[in-house]
């Protein structure tokens, strides 16, 4: 569910505060000149956890799904700012074809696609949405489209992606340009892989290669170079990891594995909280390298855990979306959260288009402490929306007052810059 929330008066650290008011001219030069003209992701949602003492990216998704969870003056920006970000990347571009997840059951997931539609469409662009349908392939051999009811009881029309893309092969319809709405967890299908359109976000960066890891060792390079211009330690914008391979959680001696990479990691955490005088007991997350829409993640408090999982836990740990089996796990350092939101622990999560925030929104958990995975089922979706000052790529002004969001801010386009990176590894990858 989702609903509308008012502007925020967060907590920042003093120290976090200060230091990067004092280098926001130097902190907006810096990001300016890592975005200049470089191709980044074409839109991308960064999830943020601020526990009061640190502030660090949890999560990256290149193929964000929660459009419907904006603001309305967010999604008028976003499409003046997606019409650039098109044309930038094919500059005659006039008819496009979004491809959705096969999510045709979730209201939610379809109200997020139409609003994406009518972001482009509002753009000037004429767009279709199609799906690989590939859950229910007898259904293009009988239509051409379903129309299907979100949410909030609108509709919209989801295409036969197979039908569409014979049209464009026979002349008979045209498509300047694939937008790309589904993260290809399973693999990326022939029928895109021999498509002639321009395909954004890349194709090699669907979870099927991409790896959380990867993404996280991009953006600590980043944060270090952050941190030195704030005279910080990288540390308080960042969160230690591990990474254990060729798991079967199933199997006792791979979890032994997993078990000492934990106590490794739980041993780094305790020595840097001791360090710095924080009153907190350390925990980790464990979550699927490659994985997506918060499945395969468990927060655990004590090594042990890992040891004494239970049937449901091994389950959960072991298969991720599509039922596709996890072999390859991310222990990540854990960041609670102080945010609050109506009573509910909350995390921010921001929404970008080419870089540029256009708002986010509060996930919050009535189920959920402060220490665990809120993006899971029974999630509450609350509208963030702050004034945020629009600095675009320039420079702003070290008298400019600085809130938290403005933080959040540039901690979401460093995301931003590390997820460019690595679909640029990707695709040389790929080659």
């Amino acid at each position: 569910m989702n609903s509308d929330t008012t502007t925020q008066n967060l907590y920042i650290n003093p120290l976090i505060h200060s230091r990067i008011k004092a280098k926001q001219t130097t902190v907006h030069a810096w990001l300016n000149s890592l975005e200049g003209s470089n191709e980044l992701p074409l839109y991308s949602s960064v999830d943020v956890r601020d526990a009061g003492f640190k502030i660090s990216v949890v999560d990256t998704n290149i193929f964000p799904a929660g459009f419907n969870n904006l603001c309305e003056h967010g999604l008028k920006d976003a499409v003046g700012l997606i019409k650039t970000a098109i044309l930038k990347r094919v500059p005659k571009c006039q008819d496009i074809l979004i491809i959705a997840e096969e999510h045709t059951r979730n209201t939610w997931y379809l109200e997020n696609i139409r609003i994406l539609e009518q972001i482009i469409t509002n753009a000037g662009f004429n767009a279709k949405i199609a799906t690989f349908l590939s859950i229910q392939p007898d259904f293009c051999e009988n239509a051409n489209y379903a129309e299907l009811e979100t949410a909030t009881g609108k509709s919209v029309k989801i295409f036969c992606l197979k039908k569409l893309l014979k049209k464009f092969e026979d002349g008979l319809q045209n498509y300047d340009l694939i937008i790309l709405n589904n993260d290809l967890s399973t693999g990326i299908p022939e029928i895109l892989k021999n498509a002639k359109i321009p395909i954004y976000p890349s194709i090699q960066a669907g979870w099927h290669s991409r790896q959380k890891s990867h993404h996280f060792k991009h953006t600590q390079e980043l944060m270090e170079d952050f941190a030195r211009i704030v005279d910080l330690d990288p540390w308080l914008f960042s969160a230690y990891q591990e990474i254990v391979d060729n798991v079967d959680v199933n199997e006792e001696a791979d979890r032994k594995r997993m078990f000492d990479a934990a106590t490794i990691l739980f041993d780094r955490i305790t020595k840097k909280y001791q360090s710095e005088g924080i009153n907190e007991k350390p925990y980790i997350v464990v979550k699927s390298d490659n994985g997506t829409y918060g499945m395969g993640v468990m927060a655990v408090e004590n090594p042990q855990e890992i040891l004494e999982l239970n049937r449901k836990e091994k389950n959960k740990l072991h298969v991720g979306k599509g039922l596709k089996v996890i072999d390859r796990y991310l222990l990540q350092e854990g960041v609670p959260t102080i945010q609050h939101i109506d009573n509910l622990v909350s995390e921010i999560c921001l929404y970008q288009i080419d870089n540029h925030v256009i708002g986010g929104f509060y996930r919050s958990h009535a189920q959920k402490g402060q220490r665990e995975n809120l993006n899971s089922q029974g999630a509450e979706f609350k509208r963030m929306c702050p004034h945020l000052k629009k600095y675009g790529h320039t420079d702003c002004c070290e008298q400019e007052e600085l809130n938290a969001f403005d933080i959040y801010r540039i901690i979401a386009r460093i995301a931003g810059i590390a997820a460019h990176r690595e679909i640029i590894q990707l695709e040389a990858n790929a080659k």
